[in-house]
């Protein structure tokens, strides 16, 4: 085998298999590396289809236990969590795949291994047999994170649980905290409360999804304490503690009042770190931030040239779609074209029920600023097809600028708000105006006629509510 690569990209999960296959679209000698042996990073193999498999069929779940309350009865519904599993695990094993199919189609090499620098143009390939050397003119850093714990606790993924540990615990908990209520944490809760776990969480802010637009969370918060999720916010974790009947967690909350909770599990949902270790960057001097990411200069090259880094590994929001987005605009500007990554217009998504959406700027990121802004609002309420599904939680907001219209940022909480979201992204993307969107013929009766809605709002003409 030929071992010299033009480029060489270090991680095979969603910024670098979609950076190595723009990268032999465009005619250059690729190799990917990725140490798990099977592609597809975190997202697809322990983090995003995984979660989202088990979302979709806890909701399928707790809807056939409740179908008797709109006129179909049924007989007893049970729960086989082993099947379900199964269905999560035949679901990431058939993407695993297609995605290594996508490198053999667009003609990569795929090291099945751990790549470590021994000299800026040279990378070691530990594989299960053997070590492997090869040479590459240009690298791509992209061996995303991993989950951050506690400050001394050990997650065994039993008892103390990461993300990973979540996705695969053989039987339902009958009490489940977790400490930390971000993304992560309350789709995991939203799943194993629906399967029939008491759900506590414990967050250190005085609200839930921090970085999201306050209005949505404390909406969503309302939400989840419906379905039976508790809330302990402005809350300190002092210690979490192994028993004989399970986990004991000792709390303290913002006025000093310290608390005991037990449960069978606790999952540790407090945020990711950059996976970086192994790679030997202190022996070509690449330079990290106090964060422990990697510095890039706008075209992601670190401070040694020819290496460049993307994904969770530096600066930005740890998210999929942001690191194939940086994949495709490092593979262009190797080749030297124009890539280009648009981070005002980066969505983000929680596929709980209802799902939570957003993009662009805030009410509170506004207000720092002394922006002058405007606020449209539509709630599923007055929605017409979410009347006829009984599914009316929430509401659309769009925020523009209160001078030129052109929208700044929009927050939806409601059923299909992660797909409804690519329309706004789309029409900030293209600089659109509020009054585009609502001059913009949405089709009858659909839960996106309550953006159209929103738009409208922005200068108080409502037709629906």
């Amino acid at each position: 085998m030929d071992n010299k690569f033009q480029v060489t990209v270090i991680g095979g999960g969603p910024a670098g298999y979609v950076c190595a296959i723009r990268l032999s679209q465009l005619g250059l000698k690729t190799a990917c590396i990725e140490s798990r042996g099977t592609l597809g990073g975190t997202c697809l193999n322990i983090g995003c289809i995984p979660s989202k498999s088990l979302l979709n069929l806890s909701e399928e779940f707790y809807k056939a236990k409740n179908l008797s309350k709109l006129g179909i009865d049924t007989g007893e519904v049970k729960l086989n969590l082993e099947k379900m599993m199964k269905n999560k695990n035949k679901s990431v094993d058939v993407l695993t795949k297609g995605v290594e199919f996508l490198l053999k189609k667009n003609k990569i090499t795929y090291f099945k291994g751990t790549g470590s620098f021994k000299s800026k143009n040279q990378i070691s390939v530990k594989t299960k047999d053997s070590n492997i050397l090869i040479e590459s003119e240009k690298t791509i850093i992209c061996t995303g994170s991993e989950p951050v714990s506690l400050p001394g606790l050990k997650i065994d993924e039993k008892q103390i649980l990461s993300s990973t540990g979540a996705l695969s615990i053989s039987s339902v908990p009958k009490k489940m905290l977790i400490v930390g209520a971000g993304y992560i944490g309350l789709e995991m809760g939203s799943v194993w409360s629906r399967l029939g776990s008491e759900v506590h969480v414990v967050e250190f802010l005085d609200h839930i999804l921090p970085g999201m637009d306050k209005e949505i969370s404390q909406e969503f918060m309302k939400i989840l304490n419906k379905q039976g999720i508790s809330f302990h916010l402005n809350t300190k974790v002092n210690s979490i503690n192994k028993t004989k009947s399970g986990i004991l967690t000792n709390t303290t909350n913002d006025k000093g009042k310290d608390s005991k909770i037990e449960s069978d599990v606790v999952l540790i949902s407090v945020g990711r770190k950059p996976y970086t270790k192994d790679l030997n960057l202190d022996k070509i001097g690449v330079q990290l931030d106090k964060k422990g990411k990697i510095k890039v200069n706008k075209n992601y090259e670190t401070n040694i040239k020819n290496i460049f880094a993307i994904g969770d590994v530096i600066e930005g929001p740890m998210l999929a779609h942001k690191a194939e987005e940086e994949g495709i605009a490092v593979a262009e500007l190797i080749a030297g074209q124009s890539g280009h990554v648009n981070y005002e217009v980066i969505p983000g998504v929680v596929y709980t029920s209802p799902e939570v959406a957003c993009v662009g700027k805030t009410e509170e990121q506004l207000k720092e600023i002394n922006y002058s802004y405007k606020v449209g609002k539509f709630p599923f309420m007055a929605n017409s097809r979410a009347k006829a599904i009984n599914v009316t939680e929430g509401f659309v907001k769009i925020l523009t600028d209160s001078k030129t219209d052109r929208v700044l940022g929009a927050h939806i909480i409601g059923q299909h708000a992660g797909e409804m979201i690519a329309e706004i992204s789309l029409a900030m993307e293209f600089g659109a105006s509020s009054e585009d969107i609502a001059r913009t013929c949405h089709a009858h009766p659909t839960f996106s006629e309550a953006i159209k809605e929103a738009a409208l709002s922005v200068d108080k003409r409502t037709i629906h509510s």
